[in-house]
Formats: structure tokens, C-alpha cells, sequence
């Protein structure tokens, strides 16, 4: 699979005219990470606009279903990954793995309940991935739309 997404990636980035990219795969937080490496007008290009990298990633994922999961009949969930530019997607998971990690060590030290700020579904994730497994703590997902939280629960 990864070499289908890097290989789409190079031809969309080659019809949008950006030759010579270079794309990185690494796993962070749980999370499969496409990176683009490449000039600066590629870079200019793809942060051009707040939603454009979204867009960008939205359209890569709809074709490596499209050619790949339909094809092979294999489920979506096991093809998630994002794409990233400069690494701000990969610093931003970074700081939430970081910001988790340091909440879950205050529920363990003061043995109480640590409620988040309301947070995407995608952070939340994130959130939940970089808690698993640890000790004391465990995570769920409280409230509504825009006001969801992750709550990290202290467990004696």
C-alpha cells in the first residue's frame, strides 16, 4: 500500500506541476505519515490555502480507494494515513502525543479525572493512541459536535 500511495502522489503532484518531489513514509503516534520533500514552489503551491494540504488529502485518499481498496476488496480503515508538508501536520500530532502524555502523568499524580478541551475527531485519536496501553489511566470521548472532549479517567 505504500508504495500505491507514494506512487498517486507523484503522479497528482506531477499534473499539478510539481516535478522532483520526494515523499517520506514514517508512522507517528500511531498515525501513518506521507511527507512531501520538495522545492519551495511545491511547498508555496500546497499551503497556498488553509484548506488546500486538507484537499489535497482528501483527493489522494479518494483514489487510493478508489484504484486500490476496490480492487483488492479490502476494508477503508485499513488505509489511513495523512499527508504532510513542512511537517506541521507531523509537529501538530507531536504536540497533542506530548500534551497527552503530560495529562495523564497530572490524573496519575493528583488521582483525579483530566478533561481536555473540545478537539477534532482526528485529534482525539490522536489523544487516544498515545494513551493506550498506559498505566492508571484510561481514555473516552464525552460530549457533542463541536463540544466532544477527550477525558483521560484515573483508574486506582
Amino acid at each position: 500500500m505504500e508504495a500505491d500511495v507514494k506512487t498517486t502522489l507523484h503522479n497528482l503532484l506531477a499534473t499539478i506541476g510539481i516535478q522532483d518531489s520526494v515523499i517520506e513514509h514514517s508512522i507517528v503516534a500511531g498515525q501513518s505519515i506521507f511527507s512531501i520533500e520538495g522545492p519551495e514552489h511545491a511547498r508555496a503551491t500546497l499551503n497556498s490555502h488553509p484548506d488546500a494540504l486538507h484537499a489535497f488529502d482528501y483527493l489522494v485518499k479518494k483514489i487510493i480507494e478508489k484504484n486500490i481498496v476496490q480492487s483488492t476488496e479490502q476494508q477503508h480503515e485499513h488505509f489511513s494515513f495523512v499527508i504532510d508538508i513542512d511537517g506541521k501536520r507531523v509537529a501538530h500530532i507531536r504536540e497533542l502525543e506530548t500534551r497527552a502524555k503530560m495529562m495523564a502523568d497530572r490524573a496519575r499524580s493528583f488521582q483525579y479525572d483530566v478533561e481536555l478541551s473540545p478537539m477534532s475527531a482526528y485529534e482525539r485519536l490522536i489523544i487516544h493512541t498515545a494513551l493506550q496501553g498506559a498505566p492508571q489511566v484510561r481514555t473516552e470521548s464525552q460530549g457533542e459536535g463541536h463540544s466532544r472532549r477527550v477525558v483521560i479517567k484515573y483508574v486506582a
